[in-house]
């Protein structure tokens, strides 16, 4: 009799990866990726084209689900056609329409309470507000509203637009704790009515795709990073990718009127306090450009400077920045002189500007409530061993690296195995390898951290 496989798809905003597990214990038998055209707003039908050439792979299953990027804004219109490329997390013009509106409806505490978030630039609410501003013919046009994973799920064979409570609780315009649409906020951005799509339950099973899998709900990526990586109430994810995360399982929703902090739903039921940087990855991509080296030899080249980077600092506002709301900022490269201008203090810099950045986020969600029982690092930065090396001091705690794997799409394969199965909980998967990472040279890091602190607070508010 032939096994029973599932598939997890990873739409990020660089590429389509999608894994081939067993549906019984989570082992990858396959997989496969295509890249999506780089920027700030894409087509979703380069999603589409990017998914059609992993098929071989996906039409193996016998139930997908599909994980992706969240915020992006996919307009639609009465025909099903998308109206315009859509925007995605990472593009900021609509920073000042986000601002407007938390202002409009009764300023960050009221958002809080009603969204679990204050909107930024990021978030989908925002989007439909510029949209109605700067293209009011495409926002007249629009009739549906979705999320990437929403579409993509519409796409493979939904019976009708379905979205989940994790994804939905990063539009702007759900809340998590009521766990419902808040239809006036959605008037207010757009300029007219339009219909979300249905939020189906964690695990509910939403659809057949062509050659006859069973369809997940899907969920954003973080809420697919969650749940690949089988987290629990204290553990708290320290993400390094395109974007850097925090994040941790809750009980109970979070509402932090700040806005530093977004009180996202996960993709079972329970809560996930957020908090997401612009700049991680690209972070040290950016210190390798500038010191001619590949991201491995960089991370040498930090391993072989001595703590604090001998004075410099670096507050990576590289492309502008979500945390702190400064979508407008820059990078800033402090003390710098003669004799510390090498390629290792660079390097150096860079490592502890992304983790001093990252500790922050760790530090907000600590202010919600959030007790970490242990941290994980994941992504593509932490891969880097100086950042691993370094991350233990910085951000104040043990780490523990689990394997490096695709754990967004792992998590929506999850998802795949558990509307199969129509089972109250998810399946029980094995927790990933990983390594622990401890120092004995926690105190180094804090003059880092007070001279981080004190160029973020000095720099210009923007």
């Amino acid at each position: 009799m032939a096994e029973t496989l599932v598939a997890g798809v990873d739409s990020s905003t660089q590429s389509t990866k999608v894994v081939l597990c067993r549906a019984g214990d989570g082992t990858v038998v396959a997989q496969a990726s295509a890249p999506h055209p780089d920027g700030t707003e894409c087509h979703p039908r380069h999603w589409w084209d990017a998914l059609s050439q992993v098929r071989d792979v996906l039409e193996r299953a016998d139930a997908v689900a599909v994980a992706a990027q969240q915020h992006g804004m996919v307009a639609v219109d009465g025909a099903g056609e998308v109206v315009r490329p859509a925007l995605l997390w990472n593009d900021t013009r609509s920073a000042p329409q986000a601002r407007a509106l938390v202002a409009e409806f009764g300023g960050p505490q009221a958002w809080a309470e009603r969204t679990g978030s204050v909107p930024l630039a990021s978030f989908t609410v925002g989007k439909l507000r510029w949209m109605a501003e700067h293209e009011p013919e495409n926002a007249r046009r629009t009739e549906r509203v979705m999320l990437p994973h929403d579409w993509l799920t519409w796409r493979l064979g939904a019976s009708e637009p379905v979205t989940d409570r994790g994804d939905a609780s990063g539009t702007g315009y759900w809340s998590p704790a009521a766990g419902a649409y808040l239809p006036d906020l959605l008037r207010a951005a757009l300029g007219h009515d339009a219909e979300p799509p249905r939020v189906a339950g964690p695990g509910e099973a939403v659809g057949e795709t062509s050659w006859g899998a069973a369809l997940g709900p899907g969920t954003g990526d973080n809420m697919g990073a969650a749940l690949g990586l089988g987290l629990e109430p204290g553990d708290v994810v320290v993400s390094i990718g395109t974007s850097g995360t925090a994040f941790a399982v809750a009980d109970a929703p979070a509402a932090d009127p700040s806005g530093l902090v977004a009180g996202f739903a996960d993709a079972t039921g329970r809560f996930l306090p957020l908090v997401c940087t612009l700049n991680a990855a690209r972070i040290l991509s950016a210190a390798a450009s500038i010191t001619g080296a590949d991201l491995e030899e960089l991370s040498a080249l930090a391993l072989a400077a001595e703590p604090g980077a001998g004075g410099l600092t670096l507050l990576p506002y590289l492309d502008g920045e979500r945390t702190p709301d400064r979508p407008d900022a820059s990078g800033v490269l402090a003390g710098l002189t003669t004799s510390n201008a090498t390629r290792e203090n660079v390097a150096r810099a860079a490592v502890e500007a992304l983790l001093c950045s990252l500790a922050d986020a760790v530090g907000h969600l600590a202010a919600q409530g959030v007790a970490p029982r242990r941290t994980l690092l994941i992504g593509g930065g932490a891969r880097s061993e100086a950042v691993r090396a370094l991350a233990p001091a910085i951000l104040g705690t043990p780490v523990t690296v689990p394997e490096p794997a695709e754990y967004v799409a792992l998590g929506a394969a999850r998802q795949a195995a558990w509307a199969l199965a129509g089972t109250p909980e998810p399946p029980r998967w094995p927790a990933p390898p990983a390594t622990e990472h401890t120092t004995d040279r926690a105190a180094d890091a804090d003059p880092v951290r007070a001279r981080y602190a004190a160029l973020r607070d000095s720099a210009p508010q923007i």
